[in-house]
């Protein structure tokens, strides 16, 4: 498992996939919106890219099923968890938000960055620095709860 094919494996999968979302018009935030205006002027161009990624991916997931271990790592990593908590639904909620008020998701955002479109670069910029935020208070939940912040006696 050398290194060089990982990074060439997933540049190739990261490549497919931005193609995929340029080509299906994905990269189109107006598109987004417009299929989440379901009172409005309903797109559901939308429906037919989730149906064909769903596809992929279940076909992706019954071979991975058939397989010890996929070909660049040494294990498949499947969640495990099913426990729906109040971290997962809040994240959910702030996913949904997002999506609704920009129209664009990460995955579209990263391959529109290639637009160098003022909104694109604003919306990445706030998502990273959302990122950012989730992981210092996660550091310093943490630390709290193994009580590296309780003083010293």
């Amino acid at each position: 498992m050398r290194m060089p094919a990982r990074i060439l494996a997933a540049l190739g999968a990261g490549l497919t996939f931005g193609f995929g979302l340029s080509l299906s018009g994905m990269l189109n935030p107006a598109r987004v919106r417009g299929f989440l205006d379901v009172t409005g002027a309903w797109d559901p161009s939308l429906a037919f890219v989730l149906a064909g990624a769903v596809t992929v991916s279940s076909l992706g997931y019954a071979a991975s099923r058939r397989l010890r271990a996929p070909a660049f790592a040494p294990a498949f990593a499947i969640p495990t968890g099913r426990r729906i908590d109040p971290p997962l639904i809040v994240g959910a909620v702030l996913f949904g938000i997002g999506w609704g008020l920009s129209g664009f998701c990460p995955g579209p955002a990263i391959a529109a960055l290639s637009t160098g479109a003022l909104p694109v670069l604003v919306f990445v910029g706030a998502m990273l620095a959302g990122m950012a935020a989730h992981g210092l208070l996660t550091r310093a939940s943490s630390a709290r709860s193994s009580g590296a912040d309780a003083p010293a006696r």
